[in-house]
């Protein structure tokens, strides 16, 4: 039964070493212990300070490139539309000068055409004029070769005068 229950002296000493273990324990062991606790929970508590505010810069960067990227499409989207407006006004002023050019065309070959025209009648005029003389002078030699003729003629000429 000795083993079962302790003596008296035996409890005395292994509490006094007990306490002694602790005392020394707590000087040397738990405080160093204690402040490296205190000093890693300190740096966890600045590492999740500094996450949080990383996570709320990543939040403000990516607003600000959600914005500029906005801003980005608006004036693509406008550069677009501008090159848009400018391309049909160029084909406009395109469309324009080639049928101001073709009008002009038109109407320099008309101008032409009765340039031609007009030469072409003169001539006519000009080789009628001339036919009509060429027979009108056969026509008065074949009827004029007598003297009987010739003031039968004369005679008419001077009628149409006086009627005139």
């Amino acid at each position: 039964m000795d083993l079962i229950t302790p003596s008296i002296g035996l409890v005395f000493w292994t509490t006094l070493v007990f306490l002694i273990l602790i005392t020394i324990l707590r000087a040397f062991a738990w405080k160093p212990i204690l402040s490296a606790l205190r000093a890693r929970e300190d740096s966890i508590e600045e590492a999740l300070k500094s996450a949080e505010h990383a996570k709320q810069e990543m939040a403000k960067l990516q607003a600000d490139n959600q914005k500029l990227l906005q801003e980005a499409r608006a004036e693509r989207d406008k550069l677009l539309k501008d090159a848009t407006e400018i391309a049909n006004k160029i084909k406009e002023e395109a469309k324009t000068d080639a049928s101001k050019q073709t009008e002009k065309m038109i109407s320099d070959a008309k101008k032409a055409i009765e340039v031609e025209k007009n030469a072409a009648l003169k001539e006519v005029t000009v080789k009628v004029a001339e036919l009509s003389l060429n027979i009108a002078e056969k026509v008065l030699r074949k009827n004029l070769s007598n003297d009987k003729e010739q003031k039968a003629l004369v005679d008419e000429y001077l009628k149409d005068i006086k009627l005139n």
